[in-house]
C-alpha cells in the first residue's frame, strides 16, 4: 500500500509511543510515508497556537492521522483539543475496541466488545457552558439531533454487519432525560429494524449498562450511546482489558479520521522509556483496517498478543519489565 499520514507525535510520552509504533510500523513494510505535523504544547511552544494551520492542512490533505496524547494548557481557549479536532473535521463516530488479552492484568478473560459513540454533540462538546455574574450558578446546553443520531445509529450498525457482530446495545436514559436521550432511543430503534434480519437491537439504561459490564461483560458486541454516556463507559471497559494503555480509539467522519492511543499524556513517567504503545498500536491496527489492508491489520494484532500472550513481554503497567523501546523491538 502507499499511504501518507499526518502524525501527531503529542506531549508527554507522546513521542515515545509514537516512535515505538511507527518502528513496527516499519518493520511491517506497509509502504506508508509520514508526515509530521504538531498540535499541544509542542505546537505553543513552537507555533504559538496548540492548532496550527499547517496541522489542520495536513489533516484535511492526507484525510488520516495518527496521534499521540495531547496536553490542553488550563486556562482560556478551547476546552480540548481533541474535542476541537472532532468539531473541526465532523468525526462523528468514536469507536473503541476492547479486548482482554491474558496475563496482562485484564481483569476478565475472553472480552472483546466495541463502543461506538456520537462524538460531535451532546453535553460532552462544553457548549453553551455559562456561570452567572455572582458566580453561583453554572449552566450548560446540552443539544441531540435526530441527525447526528441518525448518522451514528447507520454506522454502529454498519459496522456490526461488517465485521460479523451480533447484538448492538443502545444505551441511554431515557427514562429521566426523556426528550434529549429519548430522541437518540426512538432513532436507533428506528434504524434498526432495517438491520434486525442479521443483528438483535436491546436497549439499556445507562446505569444498569455501567453495573452489567462489571457483572457480566461478555453479554456485550456493539455499544452504541451518546457522547457523554460513551466517554465514560468506554473509560470503564478499557479497566475491565487492562487499564487505558490498551484503549486505541478512532474518530471516524466523511472527510477524514484521527486514530489515537486515548490514555493522557503521562508527564510524570515522560522521558523513562516506561510507556505502554500497545494502545497506539491497536490505533494503528485500526487504522490499516480503515483504509482497507485488513490482512496486515489482524497480523499486528496477532503479533501483539504473541509479543504480550506467548512471549511474555510486557511493559511495567502490564506486571512486566520491558522498557517502551523493548517491547517494540
Amino acid at each position: 500500500m502507499s499511504q501518507k499520514i499526518a502524525i501527531i507525535r503529542g506531549d508527554g510520552i507522546g513521542p515515545e509511543i509514537m516512535d515505538a509504533t511507527l518502528h513496527v510500523l516499519d518493520a511491517m513494510k506497509l509502504g506508508l510515508e509520514y508526515v509530521d505535523v504538531d498540535a499541544g504544547m509542542v505546537a505553543l511552544e513552537k507555533h504559538g497556537e496548540l492548532l496550527p494551520q499547517a496541522t489542520m492542512d495536513a489533516i484535511r490533505t492526507h484525510r488520516i492521522a495518527l496521534k499521540s496524547p495531547l496536553t490542553t494548557p488550563v486556562g482560556g481557549g478551547f476546552s480540548s483539543i481533541n474535542v476541537e479536532l472532532r468539531k473541526r473535521f465532523d468525526l462523528y463516530a468514536n469507536v473503541r475496541p476492547a479486548i482482554s488479552f491474558p496475563n496482562t492484568r485484564s481483569r476478565y478473560d475472553k472480552v472483546d466488545l466495541i463502543t461506538v459513540r456520537e462524538n460531535t454533540e451532546g453535553a460532552y462538546i462544553g457548549e453553551g457552558q455559562a456561570l452567572s455574574e455572582d458566580g453561583e450558578t453554572a449552566t450548560l446546553t446540552q443539544k441531540v439531533t435526530r441527525r447526528g443520531s441518525d448518522r451514528i445509529v447507520r454506522y454502529a450498525f454498519d459496522l456490526a454487519r461488517k465485521v460479523g457482530r451480533r447484538k448492538v446495545t443502545i444505551v441511554h436514559k431515557a427514562n429521566i432525560l426523556k426528550k434529549l436521550t429519548g430522541l437518540f432511543l426512538e432513532t436507533a430503534m428506528e434504524v434498526g429494524e432495517r438491520y434486525r434480519d442479521r443483528i438483535e437491537i436491546e436497549d439499556k439504561i445507562v446505569d444498569n449498562c455501567a453495573m452489567q459490564l462489571v457483572l457480566n461483560p461478555w453479554q456485550f458486541d456493539v455499544i452504541l450511546t451518546t457522547n457523554l454516556f460513551g466517554d465514560i463507559l468506554s473509560d470503564e471497559i478499557a479497566g475491565l482489558v487492562g487499564g487505558l494503555g490498551m484503549a486505541p480509539g478512532g474518530n471516524i467522519g466523511k472527510e477524514a479520521a484521527i486514530f489515537e492511543a486515548v490514555h493522557g499524556s503521562a508527564p510524570d513517567i515522560a522521558g523513562k522509556g516506561m510507556a505502554n504503545p500497545t494502545a497506539l498500536l491497536l490505533a494503528s491496527a485500526m487504522m490499516l483496517d480503515h483504509v482497507g489492508d485488513t490482512e496486515r491489520a489482524t497480523r499486528l494484532r496477532e503479533v501483539l498478543h504473541q509479543t504480550m500472550v506467548v512471549d511474555g513481554i510486557r511493559t511495567r503497567d502490564l506486571g512486566g519489565e520491558a522498557s517502551t523501546d523493548a517491547f517494540a523491538q
